[in-house]
């Protein structure tokens, strides 16, 4: 049987998060989005004493041998990072996504790091100041075709130091992972540009390297409480140990299990994408509902659809879009949990919460009128902040491409 059961130990967890996006994010998130690039430091102090018991407890579990799913149980820390995230949203998407933590440089490091790596790179997030990640792999003429990377690395042997050269660009927490001493980048290049996917690395660049600069801020649509940049390496020089993963890297045995292992970053960063979308979705869809309550609409459920209203059958539609994503998002999250491989259940809820997020915030604008469109409501907000859920993390045509290739059985070679 399907049980939707919350474990209870979580719930009281996410109810912490669920205080600070109701008194701590929602209360200024249309100041921080008027005012881009202010930092949010209410929301920085509230979460970085949550951080740092997170990750303390993370390298209790790596030391014990319990990080993750095991015959001993699921890993419900997978779980509960998920909710936090969905919560968060709700209060203000832009602030969730600077909150103090390795963000998706995370992700890569979970998903191809060894357990040294994971020890040596993690204590420093239960170690004062607040610090933050980022990962760095968009660049201007290689987005979602992963094989036109440029950004290299060499190998140089005589100081047994890697050598990164290249430009990214959209790199969420790109300025504070570099403005704290202390945060880290992780960076994908290619160490042979004639192998395509096959040469593509992770490398963790650490703090303030002085072969890193910042080219650009981005000024956005939508998330503007958070930082976005683009990068330039320049000689950067980072220790051999910073490759993620396996060391051999130029050995005929190993063949792509670098890039592979890197791809694998995405099953476990797209449900996280997607659960950011539903508490989006989920806030631009109570703010309606409590809006239109205020005057008179309330949807009864107990009438058939042909006898209700064109608004009320929106709203229905509304909750059913969102029902349908968050389904789909527990789904990979479930697989995630009890260690299976969720690789098109990542791209599906991806997909689907990235398209019902989009409907969900403009229908919210559309039946809220002239107030709903201008900045005396969020529901502009809301659909702003929408919209880069389509397109980050794999694009809608990419996540597709994806879905279609595990359904039909189909290479990349056989279907692009």
């Amino acid at each position: 049987m399907i049980d939707f059961t919350i474990p209870p130990h979580i719930e009281k967890s996410i109810e912490k998060f669920h205080t600070i996006a109701i008194e701590v994010m929602r209360p200024v998130a249309r100041h921080l989005d008027e005012n881009e690039h202010e930092r949010p430091t209410d929301y920085f102090n509230a979460m970085w004493p949550l951080v740092k018991q997170q990750y303390a407890d993370r390298i209790e579990a790596i030391h014990n041998g319990t990080d993750g799913a095991t015959s001993d149980g699921p890993n419900w820390v997978l779980l509960e990072n998920i909710l936090m995230i969905e919560a968060l949203s709700w209060g203000d998407a832009g602030q969730y996504l600077g909150r103090p933590t390795p963000s998706l440089g995370g992700a890569a490091i979970d998903a191809i790091g060894t357990d040294e790596q994971k020890l040596r790179l993690y204590q420093r997030w239960t170690e004062d100041p607040p610090k933050w990640g980022c990962m760095a792999i968009t660049e201007p003429g290689a987005g979602s075709d992963n094989s036109s990377m440029r950004t290299t690395a060499v190998l140089d042997e005589a100081t047994n130091e890697w050598v990164l050269n290249g430009e990214k660009v959209f790199i969420t927490n790109g300025k504070l992972a570099l403005d704290e001493s202390h945060g880290l980048s992780v960076v994908w290049a290619t160490i042979d540009p004639k192998a395509g996917r096959a040469g593509i690395k992770s490398f963790v660049v650490e703090g303030q390297n002085p072969g890193v600069t910042i080219a650009k801020q981005e000024h956005k649509f939508g998330i503007r409480a958070s930082d976005t940049v683009s990068l330039v390496f320049q000689d950067c020089r980072i220790p051999f140990e910073n490759l993620l993963g396996t060391t051999d890297v130029v050995s005929k045995s190993t063949g792509n299990k670098g890039f592979k292992g890197a791809m694998k970053t995405f099953n476990a960063s797209r449900p996280s994408v997607a659960a950011g979308a539903l508490g989006t979705a989920r806030a631009a869809l109570e703010y309606t509902q409590e809006a239109l309550a205020a005057e008179g609409i309330v949807v009864d459920y107990r009438k058939p659809k042909n006898q209700l209203t064109a608004i009320e059958r929106d709203l229905i539609e509304m909750e059913a879009r969102y029902t349908g994503a968050k389904n789909l998002v527990m789904k990979a999250v479930a697989m995630m949990v009890y260690g299976d491989n969720n690789r098109m259940e990542a791209s599906q809820c991806k997909y689907r919460a990235g398209e019902a997020v989009t409907w969900i915030t403009q229908k919210s604008v559309e039946l809220l009128g002239p107030l709903g469109y201008s900045r005396e409501m969020l529901a502009e907000k809301f659909m702003r902040d929408a919209k880069i859920n389509d397109i980050y993390e794999g694009t809608r045509q990419i996540n597709l491409l994806i879905i279609a290739r595990s359904v039909l059985g189909y290479s990349r070679r056989e279907l692009a």
